[in-house]
């Protein structure tokens, strides 16, 4: 079954899940800095009259790459960023102190 996901979706996910795990981690007794997170991605790129461009990247599943999608029309994406909390400043999985941590998460808790 083929199941359609958006390279920038693929990439919100990430997001929310370091959101997620900041929000769990807050008052914990061990933090950590999140440094630099390496994504990669096969990615097909396929016509779409509402994209910017024409055309939008689409995730593929490892089913699908091992199912032998066309070579010709799939593509490697490797994107490397450093996540930052809204200040500009490193973001903390985990918090002691007031003021740390991801900031209201309300809309991600619990989904």
């Amino acid at each position: 079954m083929r199941v359609d996901i958006e390279l920038a979706d693929a990439v919100a996910a990430v997001r929310e899940e370091l959101v997620e795990a900041a929000w769990r981690g807050r008052g914990q007794p061990v933090g950590f800095v999140v440094g630099p997170i390496e994504m990669e991605f096969i990615v097909e790129l396929r016509a779409d009259a509402k994209a910017k461009a024409g055309f939008k990247a689409w995730v593929l599943g490892s089913a699908e790459v091992q199912a032998g999608v066309s070579r010709g029309r799939t593509h490697k994406v490797k994107v490397t960023v450093t996540p930052k909390d809204p200040g500009g400043g490193d973001l903390l999985i985990a918090a002691d102190a007031e003021g740390f941590g991801p900031g209201d998460v309300s809309g991600h808790v619990g989904r």
